[in-house]
């Protein structure tokens, strides 16, 4: 991956590794451009995202890193956002940062993706989950807060798939990141899960591509030896779609690099 977007930090205290050891794992594979990008603070689900107390630290750190390896690797600072009603706060959307990932990560406060929750999919309506998932990212595109939409279809997470057409479900959402000019991640966590793919599939990232929406790459690595992991497949699937170019970001504005 010549850009490398999403990677997190112990702060969010579900990684671990220094910043130091993401970032030469980061250039032992050939990364051009990686980015910090950890769970942002937020008064709800603390125990796994940073205290705002700590986002200076955080910053400072990045920015070091970014200065100490800078004849080597460029360096980027953001943070990985929840999209959440009434729990996002102004000290993280207004951050002095390269860029904003948005990631639904929540179902009306039902953290699908964790496994400590996972027993609630048996309750629910697969196909209503689906839909509340792709209405929910379709309403954080909408907010035009955020530059990269993380993870796409993150609800696939556990293989609980749907039985209605998903290209269907998800249209609305991809319109909306078209028209929000966000730009797609490429996820490789996906691999590392039970879905045993990329996010997003590569029947929505047609989609994505049909409507001219921009991608990047991402390890999501919470351990330095996850950055990187899988690059060959997840270029391979870009290309397959026919991308030829990545996007990244510095002070929010979007710059582009071939691949």
């Amino acid at each position: 991956m010549i850009v490398d977007l999403h990677n997190h930090t112990p702060l969010c205290n579900h990684a671990e590794g220094s910043m130091d050891e993401y970032v030469k794992s980061a250039i032992k594979r050939g990364t051009k451009v990686f980015g910090f990008a950890d769970h942002a603070p937020m008064d709800f689900d603390p125990q796994y995202r940073m205290k705002f107390e700590e986002m200076h630290k955080y910053e400072q750190d990045v920015l070091a890193i970014k200065e100490k390896y800078k004849d080597s690797i460029t360096i980027l600072l953001g943070y990985e956002v929840d999209y959440l009603q009434e729990h996002m706060d102004k000290r993280v959307l207004n951050a002095a940062v390269d860029y904003l990932i948005g990631s639904v990560h929540f179902i009306n406060e039902w953290g699908f993706d964790n496994p400590e929750f996972i027993g609630r999919y048996k309750d629910e309506d697969i196909n209503e989950i689906w839909q509340k998932y792709f209405d929910t990212i379709e309403a954080m595109a909408n907010s035009k807060l955020f530059d990269i939409v993380g993870h796409l279809d993150l609800i696939k997470v556990f293989k609980f798939m749907p039985t209605k057409d998903i290209k269907s479900i998800a249209k609305n959402a991809l319109l909306a990141i078209k028209k929000a000019d966000m730009v797609l991640e490429l996820n490789v966590a996906g691999y590392r899960k039970p879905i045993a793919e990329a996010y997003p599939s590569k029947e929505l990232l047609q989609e994505a591509f049909k409507l001219d929406i921009a991608i990047t790459f991402s390890s999501d690595a919470h351990k330095p030896e996850q950055v990187g992991l899988y690059d060959k497949e997840i270029v391979e699937l870009a290309k397959e779609v026919g991308y030829k170019e990545c996007a990244y970001f510095k002070n929010r504005k979007k710059k582009f690099l071939k691949f």
